[in-house]
């Protein structure tokens, strides 16, 4: 039996790319520095810097890992990055002030928010050219994040107090809910049966209801809560709190703050590893992100980046 399971590993490995069995990397914008950190996962080291526009913000990985796509306010544009050469390919322009990007859980549709058009603008990830644009009603929209089974997204509107939800069908805004001050991030269960939005000025998470959208609760964080990341076996929110050069971590079965990890400062967007064993997040003005172990929630080291990293995706 053990001979034929190595004969049919063998086999697979011989057939698919050996990027399938690589550890993921995960990948850090800059906007300080108009690059993006690539930090090797297995060593939590940095392997290499990619130019990517002037500031880059808003950062998501395609699902067979050759592309990309990062937000350049300055430049109003997308950046394609191919990572199969790691280098720059192209752009797409988005609109004046994009930021937070997102893509759908298939793999098809790059969201962005647009700051100053007061819209989402949806990339198609078959031919990375524009496809469409929904506005929204709150001003400002900050993060535009799609639910895992892509039916809605949710925007943060930065000065609206409030998430925008859009029905990804129709392509059409459904209704707005209002939360505290100044929405950012936003992250779901796996099964997208709730939302959680960071609110920076009131310094709460409010937990969204989907199926209702309506508040269940309101849980408070840490000082000017700011990114969301969810565990993959959603157990476990995890908020960076900004003000406070830390991160909570929310046990979602109880809506209760049940550890927090110091981190480096100013600490803005994160991401997980898939298998969730490690969060990275993006420490702004320390110029570093910092890894947790989500087991023991402790924080493990901390990994220099470029100037001012904004955010990370993994892939």
């Amino acid at each position: 039996m053990l001979i034929r399971r190595l004969l049919i590993t063998a086999t697979i490995a011989a057939i698919l790319p050996a990027a399938v069995f690589a550890a993921p990397f995960a990948y850090v914008p800059n906007e300080g520095s108009g690059t993006v950190s690539v930090i090797d996962t297995v060593t939590d080291k940095v392997i290499t810097d990619i130019p990517a526009g002037k500031k880059p913000r808003g950062i998501a990985a395609g699902l067979d890992g050759h592309w990309l796509y990062v937000s350049d306010q300055p430049n109003s544009s997308l950046q394609l990055i191919d990572l199969r050469e790691r280098k720059p390919a192209g752009t797409v322009d988005l609109g004046e002030s994009p930021e937070g990007v997102s893509i759908s859980a298939d793999g098809r549709w790059v969201v962005a928010a647009v700051e100053e058009r007061n819209e989402i603008v949806i990339t198609d990830t078959r031919t990375n050219k524009l496809a469409f644009a929904i506005p929204v009603k709150g001003k400002n929209p900050e993060h535009a994040v799609f639910s895992p089974d892509g039916k809605v997204i949710f925007v943060s509107a930065e000065e609206g107090d409030a998430v925008d939800v859009i029905d990804f069908i129709t392509r059409k805004q459904v209704t707005q809910i209002a939360v505290g001050a100044r929405p950012r991030g936003i992250g779901f269960l796996p099964d997208s049966s709730r939302a959680y939005v960071a609110t920076e000025n009131s310094n709460e998470v409010f937990v969204i209801d989907v199926a209702t959208l309506k508040i269940l609760t309101r849980v408070k964080a840490g000082l000017r809560a700011n990114g969301i990341a969810v565990h993959p076996d959603g157990s476990r929110v995890y908020i960076s709190n900004g003000g406070d050069a830390n991160v909570s971590v929310l046990d979602t079965k109880t809506n209760t703050i049940v550890a927090t990890v110091p981190v480096g400062q100013r600490p803005w967007n994160m991401a997980l590893t898939p298998d969730g064993k490690k969060l990275y997040v993006a420490n702004g003005r320390s110029g570093t992100v910092s890894v947790i172990d989500t087991v023991s929630n402790t924080k493990l080291r901390d990994v220099a980046t470029g100037k001012l990293p904004w955010g990370v995706v993994i892939r």
